[in-house]
């Protein structure tokens, strides 16, 4: 999942945001990048949670979604066909 992150400016901020998602899972992988304003986050978890987590921790965030259609023209995984 990948998120973006307002006012977020320095290792305070990482540290506040990694906690507030492992809260959620304590193995969720939590990467923040402070120059683009994104967080990409994979966990137990689903978007709204972890946008209320962060939320919580006093950081504004909206998710992003992918609009990247699948890259084979039958599928995405094989077993479904569009």
């Amino acid at each position: 999942m990948q998120f973006s992150v307002d006012n977020m400016t320095c290792g305070h901020c990482v540290r506040a945001i990694t906690a507030a998602l492992q809260d959620l899972d304590a193995h969720a992988k939590v990467d923040v990048d402070l120059l683009s304003g994104r967080v990409q986050t994979e966990g137990r978890f689903t978007s709204a949670a972890a946008v209320a987590a962060m939320e919580a921790a006093g950081y504004h965030a909206t998710s992003e979604i992918s609009s990247q259609a699948p890259s084979t023209s039958e599928s995405c995984c094989g077993h479904c066909h569009t």
